[in-house]
């Protein structure tokens, strides 16, 4: 069955999961893993809006296209480590049609997961089966039961942006949350995001754009397009009078099941001139993210090299730089960014 809401009110009454994009659900329904009833959100007016906040900042509906968020003057100019993010992800067929909302509520990728032979943690098992079979590509630190990385890019990128979200309860009460409260912490396996049944995300709220900060994003992959990341990284970076760092955010993706606010790192980089040897010490306090998963550890090593690359594109004044890639341990089972 199919319900087609076309006010919030109904939306939090509707049964079903929601499908906004149906990127992530679709295939899920495919295999099996998903099954039952579909609220679909076609219907709902108003959800694809970009508008500037009272306080100077941008209020984006939780159903702006992937797409359309990469390519908005307003992101590219005030938030350009989330326009890269935005842009590089998936592919261009799932950017078109992939939303906001669906990228930072979607289920994991774990292959266990989505066999509907498994009945895992996160599908009301009482085993990982991850942790005993194939990891190799899951998170490298063991931050919670399941060990299956964040899928978000965007979560990633909002973080780095000191974005919040609006969501508007069963109830039809409006809440504030920042993007960990979002997300959660991960103890709970059967967890993805903290919403409740009829709880609806209404949009991202980003804070004014400040004054000489410079954004950017680098994805460690295999391929040149099309593939999830090994390792991910969005950064922000404000420089003071004299070259030297005053600020600083470094947030790290595909590591954990949580996006991984590396702050110790960031920290470091406060008072350093910003050059290649600051970055990498920065990039190795990033990689210290709390005991490994066995065979998964090979992805930290990606880390010091990828938060070079992203800092680097940030600090540059058009916003990129030439290629680099991020350095490989030699042992990384067939991985070639």
């Amino acid at each position: 069955m199919i319900t087609l809401p076309d006010s919030l009110g109904a939306i939090a009454t509707a049964v079903g999961e929601i499908r906004a994009g149906g990127t992530d659900l679709q295939e899920r329904r495919n295999s099996g893993v998903s099954r039952g009833p579909v609220v679909d959100l076609q219907d709902l007016d108003g959800r694809d809006l970009v508008s500037i906040s009272p306080e100077g900042g941008l209020t984006v509906g939780s159903g702006v296209l992937i797409q359309d968020l990469a390519e908005h003057p307003l992101v590219v100019q005030g938030y350009p480590a989330l326009a890269a993010a935005a842009g590089g992800l998936a592919t261009p067929q799932i950017r078109a049609r992939g939303t906001l909302g669906g990228n930072l509520l979607q289920r994991v990728r774990c292959w266990y997961f989505r066999h509907p032979d498994f009945a895992c943690l996160k599908r009301g098992g009482d085993s990982c089966f991850a942790r005993a079979g194939d990891h190799a590509e899951h998170a490298c630190f063991d931050t919670g039961p399941c060990i299956a990385p964040h899928p978000s890019t965007l979560a990633v990128a909002l973080l780095c942006e000191d974005a919040t979200v609006t969501v508007r309860r069963s109830s039809g009460r409006d809440e504030v949350l920042t993007v960990p409260e979002l997300l959660g912490d991960g103890s709970d396996p059967r967890k993805d995001h903290m919403l409740l049944p009829g709880d609806y995300l209404l949009s991202v709220d980003l804070p004014p754009p400040v004054t000489g900060d410079r954004g950017g994003y680098f994805r460690a992959i295999r391929r040149a397009h099309a593939e999830w990341p090994l390792i991910e990284v969005a950064a922000r970076i404000r420089l003071g009078p004299d070259g030297r760092v005053s600020a600083a955010r470094i947030v790290v993706g595909a590591a954990a099941n949580r996006p991984i606010d590396a702050l110790a790192a960031a920290a470091a980089l406060v008072g350093k001139a910003p050059d290649d040897s600051a970055l990498l010490a920065a990039g190795a306090l990033a990689a210290k993210g709390g005991p490994t998963v066995e065979d998964a550890e090979w992805k930290a090593r990606l880390i010091p090299g990828s938060v070079l690359e992203a800092c680097a594109r940030a600090l540059a004044a058009d916003g990129a730089r030439a290629f680099r890639v991020a350095p490989v341990a030699p042992d990384a089972p067939g991985a070639t960014p």
